[in-house]
């Protein structure tokens, strides 16, 4: 059975807690399964690449690590902080997420 997430790609949320906390990005991947979230510039890791073809150049390559979606909030950018999400159903059976504190839509 997959874990419900809070976000969704390209959502902007902040990180709440470990090293990169205060850090803001957009999400890139959401992995239910593993409850795991990659955000832009966040978690930052160091791979070492090897060239896989004739040419091709290897080396270190810095690249967005996974974390665990509980360690981000999405960002409301009408309040200007990290705020939890409120579901609104429209009268046409729709869904939105709006902001939990201004009630503006994420």
């Amino acid at each position: 059975m997959e874990k419900k997430v809070h976000v969704k790609t390209g959502d902007t949320v902040v990180v709440i807690s470990g090293k990169d906390v205060g850090k803001k990005g957009k999400v890139l991947a959401v992995s239910p399964k593993e409850g795991k979230v990659i955000v832009e510039g966040v978690n930052m890791v160091t791979k070492h690449v090897k060239p896989r073809r004739m040419g091709e150049q290897g080396g270190i390559v810095k690249a967005e690590g996974a974390l665990y979606a509980s360690k981000v909030q999405l960002y409301c950018s009408h309040c200007g902080k990290p705020r939890r999400a409120k579901h609104k159903v429209n009268s046409d059976g729709t869904k939105e997420r709006i902001c939990a504190k201004c009630g503006e839509l994420l």
